[in-house]
């Protein structure tokens, strides 16, 4: 990323897309989220669809991976524009709780970031078929 400027949201995507890829998604959202961040996800999670703030967006993340198992995951971009870039994520994952408890499933998900002096401020997630 450019030092001593803002990163572009190409720069931005860039690196999260190689830290998702790593599975260090932890350290994406800790690196590259504002510290008043918004993550809307497409349906309801255990505190509703918005997270507001990089703590509670943290918070999100644990509980994800203490409600999943993941079995593998890829993740394709960035797709830049402008402000914002989107990126593409399938996941192999079996829940461990809720509705799909034990059931195995691909989750295929589209997601939009956008990015304001050098953060991701805003994310925005998008799911196809059955999650």
């Amino acid at each position: 990323m450019t030092t001593g400027t803002s990163s572009t949201a190409l720069e931005v995507g860039r690196r999260l897309v190689e830290l998702c890829a790593a599975g260090k998604h932890r350290q994406a959202i800790e690196e590259l989220y504002a510290d008043d961040a918004v993550a809307v996800e497409a349906m309801e999670g255990p505190n509703g669809r918005e997270t507001v703030g990089k703590p509670a967006i943290l918070k999100m993340d644990e509980w994800w991976d203490q409600a999943h198992d993941v079995h593998a995951m890829e993740i394709d971009g960035p797709y830049p524009h402008d402000d914002r870039f989107i990126c593409f994520m399938e996941v192999d994952v079996t829940a461990k709780e809720g509705p799909m408890a034990g059931q195995r499933t691909t989750m295929k998900e589209a997601c939009h970031y956008t990015v304001a002096d050098g953060r991701i401020v805003r994310s925005e997630f998008y799911y196809g078929g059955e999650c």
